[in-house]
C-alpha cells in the first residue's frame, strides 16, 4: 500500500517561509515523479510544482516561480517544497502526489490526472 504523508504546514505572516515535506512509502521512489498541488477554499485543485524521478528540471506555475523551490532526496523517499515570500493568496491545503509514469514535460506533470497516489494534505495559511 503506497502512502504519502505531508507535514510542515501552518500559519505564517505574509513574507514568511514554510517548508513542506512529503514522505512516500514507495519502494521505487527514485523512479517516481512527484508533484505538489494546492486547493484553496471554494476552488479546484491547482498544480504548484513538480520534479522528475531523477531530480531534473523542476516545473512551477508562474505565480510561484522565484518564490517556491521543489527538491527531493531519493535516499529518504522525500520531496520538499520550500515556500518563501508567502502571500495570502498562497493559502490552501497542499498535497503531494506520485506518478509512476514515464513522460517528463510540463503539460504531463501539471495535470492532476497524471498522478497515481495522493497524500491527505497539509494546511498552509498566510495572514496579511
Amino acid at each position: 500500500q503506497v502512502q504519502l504523508v505531508e507535514s510542515g504546514g501552518g500559519l505564517v505572516q505574509a513574507g514568511g517561509s514554510l517548508r513542506l515535506t512529503c514522505t512516500a512509502s514507495i519502494r521505487t521512489f527514485s523512479r517516481v515523479h512527484m508533484g505538489w498541488f494546492r486547493q484553496a477554499p471554494g476552488k479546484g485543485r491547482e498544480f504548484v510544482a513538480a520534479i522528475s524521478a531523477g531530480g531534473g528540471t523542476p516545473y512551477y506555475i508562474d505565480s510561484v516561480k522565484g518564490r517556491f523551490t521543489i527538491s527531493r532526496d531519493n535516499a529518504k523517499n522525500t520531496v520538499y517544497l520550500q515556500m518563501d515570500s508567502l502571500k495570502p493568496e498562497d493559502t490552501a491545503v497542499y498535497s503531494c502526489a506520485a506518478d509512476l509514469g514515464y513522460s517528463i514535460n510540463y503539460a504531463y506533470l501539471s495535470d492532476l490526472r497524471t498522478y497515481d497516489y495522493w497524500g491527505q494534505g497539509t494546511q498552509v495559511t498566510v495572514s496579511s
